[in-house]
């Protein structure tokens, strides 16, 4: 079974502390919900901007966290499972709504409560790296006169460039559980279906398999989602999905997104009810090399840029460089679209064990998308997660 044990632990924290380290800060605090549970391994069950929660990691102690009461049962069920990577006891957490008795301090006194946590652990008069400038942290910050809160969002977001082995097998697995969906909708797809009906029944297909590969794992189902005909010329659809058919000699453009134990991967294809014509041929041709041409570029010391550039430069030879809608990927992690999110004038060397999405599209309006998608580990020859077949004659559907 596919999970993050104490091994991804100990390198996430490693990673904190060379990090705190190099920046001579004494701890680093995180109040976004991906950062927290990058940090925790909490699936985070409150939107931070209602419920505001912060976790702090101090290079010497363990950590501790603020957080709201919702999550109070949540935090014993991860802990229960093995999961959680806190101690329910080193977490305060603050009620939204006044109680008579058993009271507990409330979402006003969020700050002077991390103010307070941080005195506690002796940090009150340190240097803390933070995610965030704003918010209740900045409160906090002016609780505490003698410390020193550092912006670090940049260097943080590092942090989660390279994974863990147990993370690229999750990925692994949802991959696979992914490429199964696709070869589902393979079967599934016929003139005169509603669109929407038809990915439905997807996500449906995709939970039923879940539960026999994963029980009693964390799978979401972020995405089972296609555009049909001309609509797909539009990367994220046209606006007027309910009430759409699939015609006969649509060509049709689907992401598959699944979330495995927080880890996210994408699997996007280009399929065609009947035959293609043979414009249509040519185009999907020209983002199938493109996207080759992507996961080839994925390699260990090469820029980060080449991934966006190798693709591009596939389709501007073809002379379909007009067509194109946007960069050729982004990270893969906790999130759907990961750090680095820059990845077509971002020129660092691409370090062994990214995650990246292969995605260039071509955008034809009127006529429609072609777009493939796979997700790539980086190395000296880079990994494939996402193994369904991108030949023209699997495509078709006749």
């Amino acid at each position: 079974m596919p999970i993050l044990t104490d091994a991804t632990r100990q390198y996430r924290r490693s990673l904190m502390n060379d990090l705190m380290d190099r920046t001579r800060v004494d701890a680093l605090v995180f109040t976004a919900a991906d950062f927290f549970q990058w940090a925790t391994n909490f699936h985070v069950d409150v939107q931070t901007w209602e419920r505001p929660i912060a976790v702090c990691v101090p290079r010497n102690g363990e950590p501790f966290a603020v957080m709201n009461e919702l999550s109070t049962h949540h935090l014993m069920m991860a802990r229960e499972r093995h999961h959680l990577w806190l101690d329910p006891a080193r977490v305060t957490l603050y009620a939204e709504h006044p109680r008579v008795t058993q009271r507990q301090p409330l979402l006003a006194e969020v700050p002077s409560l991390i103010a307070e946590a941080l005195s506690a652990a002796g940090l009150g008069g340190s240097r803390i790296g933070v995610d965030a400038a704003g918010g209740p942290l900045a409160r906090a910050g002016a609780l505490l006169p003698d410390a020193k809160l550092v912006p670090m969002l940049a260097q943080m977001r590092g942090l989660r460039w390279v994974k863990h082995d147990e993370e690229i097998a999750i990925m692994r697995a949802a991959a696979e559980l992914a490429d199964w969906v696709q070869e589902r909708y393979r079967e599934n797809i016929r003139p005169g279906r509603l669109v929407q009906e038809l990915d439905y029944s997807m996500a449906a297909l995709m939970v039923t398999e879940g539960a026999k590969r994963f029980p009693g794992e964390n799978l979401e189902v972020m995405r089972c989602w296609t555009l049909s005909g001309p609509a797909s010329a539009s990367p994220h659809g046209d606006g007027a999905s309910c009430g759409a058919r699939i015609n006969a000699g649509d060509g049709m453009v689907n992401i598959v997104i699944p979330r495995l134990n927080g880890l996210v991967i994408e699997n996007e294809r280009t399929w065609f009810c009947g035959k293609p014509s043979t414009e249509q041929a040519r185009f999907y041709e020209v983002a199938r090399a493109a996207n080759e041409a992507a996961v080839g570029a994925a390699v260990t010391g090469q820029p980060v840029s080449g991934i966006d550039a190798a693709a591009q430069a596939v389709i501007e030879k073809a002379g379909c460089g007009e067509f194109i809608r946007h960069r050729t990927g982004h990270g893969m992690g906790i999130i759907g679209h990961e750090y680095p999110d820059d990845m077509a004038f971002n020129h660092r060397p691409l370090l062994a064990n990214e995650v990246y999405s292969a995605e260039p599209g071509i955008y034809v309006y009127g006529l429609g998308g072609f777009r493939l998608d796979d997700s790539v580990v980086t190395g000296d020859t880079p990994l494939m997660l996402t193994r369904t077949p991108r030949t023209l004659a699997h495509a078709t559907i006749d």
